[in-house]
């Protein structure tokens, strides 16, 4: 079984190649990706399809935004742990300012922010601009 078939029946979706192979783009890109990206590596990929798609795979955990600062909007594959109920996505996305690319820094955890009484947080997002290490 590839990584691309074992993910999708972890998260009980329906095995099928167009799923296969979106998975298998986010595997071999290394950094998140926006739907432009994914569109121009399937050959006569229907928009709708992929959109809905990436709906479903946030939905049950496999992917999540890659908040990046920018306008356009991204995804990245989640850790293993990820599942439709929690994402363990409370990390630093690091957007390199030449190459333009987004990536997860898997590790590196956003700070716990203590809010004033009153305020509750629904999300906390971290990025980094700089120059990723292709670029240097």
């Amino acid at each position: 079984m590839t990584t691309a078939e074992s993910i999708l029946k972890k998260h009980h979706l329906r095995v099928t190649q167009f799923r296969l192979d979106v998975i298998s783009i986010f595997t071999s890109a290394g950094r998140a990706l926006a739907s432009h990206d994914i569109e121009e590596k399937l050959h006569d990929a229907d928009r709708i399809t992929l959109y809905r798609t990436l709906k479903s795979f946030e939905d049950k955990g496999i992917i999540h935004k890659a908040i990046d600062g920018t306008l356009t909007q991204k995804f990245a594959l989640c850790e293993a742990q990820c599942n439709e109920h929690h994402h363990h996505d409370e990390h630093v996305h690091f957007h390199c300012l030449k190459c333009e690319n987004t990536f997860c820094m898997d590790h590196v955890y956003v700070p716990k922010v203590v809010l004033p009484s009153g305020f509750t947080a629904e999300q906390t997002n971290m990025i980094v601009n700089g120059v990723c290490e292709s670029c240097s």
